[in-house]
């Protein structure tokens, strides 16, 4: 089972920053999880349309301009940074999964992709582009067909992953309160991976484990290493 770091290792520092991607990569995630909108033509890491639950600021992130919003506060020193300032700092060391929160123009994703690849030692099959929107899925998989898609779901689908097939997805990613072993079987059973969000407790992650999950997102990637690893040495 992989551990990605979610929204970096947001439990040891400020989610989506530089500092939580550095802890993600010392505590040694398998991937690291980050939530980019589009603010003009860059892609920023934040997670939420107003920027006052993760900063200083009061606004809608599309009032303020790229070096508006890295002045403000984002917690232990921390600002908001680029998608290509958090790829600078992974340097190929993990895998990425890119959620699409708020994008209008999806080449942009992909511009930053092909530009790590050949600049920052990635390679194509270390990113995950994900999202609740299906509509940019599609899309994004229209100009990117070689770079994995997973589709973002927080409910129990009557047809379970039929949506991801659809979508030729690479995973589900599914909200950890909607997933039950039958829509984990029901992925498996369609080709599909099945990734979890957000699993802390370490009495879920094992339960998911037995279910034959594929990856977790977590806040504290090297506690659920810790606890993977102890569960393994039991007879």
């Amino acid at each position: 089972m992989l551990i990605f770091a979610h929204r970096g290792a947001s439990a040891d520092a400020p989610e989506n920053t530089l500092l939580a991607i550095d802890q993600a990569l010392t505590q040694q995630a398998d991937g690291i999880e980050i939530d980019v909108y589009q603010l003009g033509n860059e892609l920023v890491v934040i997670h939420d349309r107003w920027v006052s639950r993760t900063t200083n600021g009061n606004r809608l992130l599309s009032d303020y301009t790229l070096e508006e919003l890295q002045t403000l506060d984002a917690g232990q020193g921390q600002f908001v940074p680029t998608l290509w300032q958090v790829l600078e700092r992974v340097q190929g060391q993990c895998l990425i999964n890119i959620e699409m929160k708020g994008v209008d123009d999806v080449s942009l994703v992909n511009l930053c992709i092909n530009k790590a690849v050949s600049q920052l030692n990635f390679k194509p099959e270390q990113f995950i582009v994900s999202s609740f929107n299906h509509h940019l899925l599609l899309a994004f998989k229209s100009i990117a067909p070689n770079i994995k898609v997973s589709a973002l779901t927080a409910s129990t689908p009557l047809d379970y992953a039929r949506f991801a097939q659809e979508l030729q997805a690479y995973s589900v990613n599914a909200e950890i309160s909607f997933v039950d072993k039958a829509f984990v079987i029901d992925a498996h059973n369609r080709g599909l991976k099945m990734f979890v969000y957000t699993v802390d407790e370490p009495a879920d992650l094992l339960r998911l484990k037995a279910w034959g999950v594929d990856a977790v997102f977590s806040n504290g990637p090297a506690k659920a290493k810790q606890a993977l690893a102890a569960n393994a040495k039991k007879p």
